[in-house]
């Protein structure tokens, strides 16, 4: 058993010498000599000079000429004739140093007649409002966005006209109704 012992001592001696002796055969090149001469030979060059940075113009921004000229991806404008109404609108204008009255807030739409009433030989409407406040008109008052002015009250109706945009640069006289609020219960 003392030989088997020494004879697998040995046998691991000779395999771990082995090995060592590859491995220090492996190193002891100088696997990087040619890099270091690279750098040698670079170090050893006359250095240069870097250029100057050229010399830049300042920016001239460009000012567009033809900015109020029509666009060449739209239609040419083609311009209307007048309609016979429009003739006849020609000469509406919305009120000049017109002072506005309250309902003229509210669009003619969220406007509401809930009933009427005479007094002093008037006729009054009563409009109840988008905030649900309810206000009396009268022949002449206005009311809507579109400076609506009551043309006549009746009990169950307002008749009222708007000055309103003809989509040329002119204005129309448009007529409105506001109808009696029917109460169902």
């Amino acid at each position: 058993m003392i030989k088997q012992n020494i004879t697998l001592v040995v046998v691991r001696f000779f395999s771990l010498a082995s090995a060592s002796l590859l491995l220090s055969a492996c190193g002891a090149e100088d696997q990087y000599a040619d890099i270091r001469t690279f750098m040698a030979e670079v170090a050893n060059e006359p250095s240069g000079q870097i250029a100057p940075l050229p010399e830049f113009e300042p920016y001239q921004p460009f000012t567009y000429g033809s900015a109020n000229l029509r666009s060449p991806f739209e239609p040419p404008v083609v311009i209307p004739v007048l309609t016979e109404e429009q003739q006849v609108n020609r000469g509406v204008k919305p009120p000049v140093n017109h002072v506005k009255q309250y309902l003229e807030r509210y669009n003619l739409a969220s406007l509401v007649m809930v009933g009427s009433l005479e007094q002093g030989g008037a006729t009054w409407a009563l409009i109840e409002d988008a905030d649900a406040g309810v206000h009396r008109v009268q022949v002449g008052d206005f009311m809507g966005t579109s400076w609506g002015q009551v043309e006549s009250i009746t009990d169950t109706r307002i008749d009222i006209i708007e000055i309103v945009s003809d989509g040329g640069g002119g204005w129309l006289k448009r007529p409105r109704t506001i109808e009696l609020k029917s109460v169902v219960e």
